[in-house]
């Protein structure tokens, strides 16, 4: 692998940052505060602002695409480091990516509660938006569940990297320190403080692996090197 190689994959990242990131902030309701409470208020601003948030959903649901298949690519660059690690990282971020992905679905859901169609006379208006603010809070509920994948990919990921000797140790540590926080997530509560400093570490590890990527790529001789140590070739 050569490091122009690597920075294709540092671009790739940068796609996934930018469409992920983009369909937080467009669609109301769905960015990382989570659903409102107040269903009326839910209900009175997606249809407000229909467009807006059809295409943050759409960039979502891009950013999950993109990430399968950046997902495929750190499987080809780490694959010589430890090829069953690398194969067990891949597979736990592409369940986190179908359950990501279902939750995209759950997503759309308020726009067909909402839509007026007769079939839906059957409910008040109230029943309506309460449906509405239930299918984003059960939404919210399996970004939860991918999370608990993702902490596990992370911890994977993070330990390859440090054991890579082409990439930054402390980003493999950080990273792995990230895949930690997330694992608290599962819990029923977590401190306002430990949430705030795993988002922190997250988005931090995973921008300075980008930037270093695009910037800098992999050293390409330890990658040549370990990847002709390796049983599969790259």
């Amino acid at each position: 692998m050569s490091a122009t190689k690597g920075r294709i994959i540092g671009v790739v990242y940068l796609a996934y940052f930018l469409t992920a990131v983009g369909g937080a902030l467009i669609a109301p309701g769905t960015g990382p505060g989570g659903p409102p409470t107040d269903a009326a208020a839910n209900a009175g601003n997606i249809l407000a602002h229909e467009t807006a948030y059809q295409l943050g959903v759409a960039l979502g649901v891009i950013s999950t695409a993109i990430y399968v298949a950046l997902t495929a690519l750190f499987y080809v660059l780490l694959r010589p480091v430890n090829r069953t690690l690398a194969l067990i990282m891949a597979f736990l971020n592409l369940v986190a990516m179908a359950v990501v992905a279902a939750g995209s679905v759950l997503t759309l859901a308020p726009l067909a509660v909402l839509d007026g169609s007769p079939y839906l006379n059957v409910f008040d208006v109230k029943q309506l938006q309460a449906l509405a603010l239930l299918f984003l809070n059960v939404s919210a509920e399996s970004g939860r569940v991918a999370l608990g994948f993702s902490a596990f990919f992370q911890l994977v990921w993070g330990y390859l990297i440090f054991r890579s000797t082409f990439l930054p140790r402390a980003i493999g540590v950080a990273i792995a320190v990230a895949g930690v926080g997330w694992l608290t997530y599962l819990l029923p509560s977590q401190p306002a403080y430990l949430v705030t400093a795993t988002e922190v570490v997250g988005f931090a590890s995973e921008a300075a692996l980008m930037l270093w990527l695009i910037v800098m790529g992999v050293n390409a001789q330890r990658w040549n090197e370990l990847a002709e140590r390796s049983p599969t070739r790259a």
